[in-house]
């Protein structure tokens, strides 16, 4: 049986940011334990290998960096593949190419080139006062067809708010392109690890304890007592008992089935713009790692509301959330907390991509070894 303070560092949190300051903690020497709510490691980007398809059960996950520090990490601990990630879009039963591009002004509009693209985007944009709202930064940009299209139905399900609403930084990560290029990120390196995420986050954990279906937040002084130091990755309000009002959060439920044929809809991605259904959008699993099964996997994803029993997923960061997050960070920044880190998704209240989770996490990891030596 373990005794007091036989542990350097307690990981609050098994997801990619945890598990990485767990690996980088553990090869200096750091003894790590991690505690797991689930019952599953790696959080929302675990897969699971259902007839041979790994299966993103929490939501695709495409990696894609173009710092080439991060690509040679993450890439010590699995192979990847050349996927290149490609979206339609499908609105009351036409199929359009996404990231509006060259190809998308041509089925909407019948132009051909970039200049007749540009000069048609110049003549539906709205023109008029805008504040920073997601809906007039895309009326703005790309005119209301666009708009109605591809953003307007699918931004309220996924956000359960008017668009007018939200601020215009959620649709700032979509290009619109003059060219030809569907390719939805723009990385120099892009791929899916062949075998799925869930080996990586395994080898990420080696050398660390691991305990599943452990609430550190119901029992905390008696898990804080067992390490010098704690790394906190789940959501901060929580963490501070709702101090200063819950944080909003946007949730996701999934439906998976399989089909007994051996492709369902061509390609990983298809999101359902239309606000008549009530799905985002559809995953085909295999495609990602270009699998040939005789069968195939398909995940609708629906969007709702954080409740008790969801996944707090997407953080809402408008104005009055960011004022309480602000309020957390003060609390949390005093001496009371000096053997506390926070980082993550949850604990930053950031929406943080693969690569940015990593770059996060060796940052922090720097920091606690550091402290630790110190101490």
């Amino acid at each position: 049986m373990k005794t007091n303070k036989d542990w350097d560092i307690l990981i609050v949190g098994s997801g990619l940011y945890g598990a990485t300051c767990a690996h980088e903690l553990t090869q200096k020497g750091y003894r790590c334990l991690v505690l797991e709510k689930r019952m599953n490691i790696g959080g929302n980007c675990y897969t699971e290998n259902r007839d041979g398809i790994n299966l993103h059960l929490f939501g695709a996950h495409i990696f894609h960096t173009s710092n080439q520090r991060i690509w040679d990490w993450i890439t010590q601990f699995a192979k990847f593949n050349h996927y290149h990630h490609t979206v339609k879009v499908d609105f009351e039963g036409k199929r359009f190419s996404f990231p509006p591009n060259l190809e998308t002004f041509n089925q909407l509009w019948g132009v051909k080139t970039p200049e007749d693209a540009k000069k048609k985007l110049e003549e539906v944009r709205f023109k008029g006062a805008i504040d920073d709202s997601l809906e007039d930064y895309a009326l703005s940009n790309v005119g209301e067809e666009i708009y109605n299209i591809f953003i307007k139905g699918y931004t309220e399900k996924q956000w359960g708010q008017a668009p007018k609403t939200l601020p215009s930084s959620i649709l700032k990560r979509i290009p619109v392109r003059l060219n030809y290029n569907d390719s939805y990120f723009s990385d120099i390196h892009q791929g899916i690890p062949i075998g799925g995420y869930t080996p990586i986050i395994e080898k990420l954990l080696k050398g660390s304890e691991v305990r599943m279906g452990v609430d550190y937040l119901s029992n905390r002084e008696h898990f804080n007592s067992m390490a010098k130091k704690v790394l906190f990755t789940g959501a901060i309000d929580a963490f501070c008992d709702y101090q200063f009002g819950k944080l909003l959060y946007r949730s996701m439920h999934f439906k998976h089935y399989c089909h007994e044929i051996e492709d369902f809809q061509g390609l990983a991605v298809i999101n359902y713009t239309s606000a008549a259904v009530p799905f985002t959008r559809i995953i085909e699993h295999k495609h990602f790692e270009l699998g040939t099964q005789p069968v195939t996997w398909i995940s609708e994803e629906y969007p709702e509301a954080h409740s008790a029993s969801s996944e707090p997923m997407y953080p809402v960061r408008d104005t009055d959330n960011l004022a309480k997050l602000t309020q957390y960070q003060g609390h949390l920044s005093t001496d009371a907390y000096k053997d506390y880190y926070f980082g993550g998704r949850l604990a930053e209240y950031l929406y943080y991509d693969m690569h940015q989770a990593i770059g996060g996490a060796l940052k922090k990891s720097e920091q606690i070894a550091k402290d630790l030596a110190n101490s």
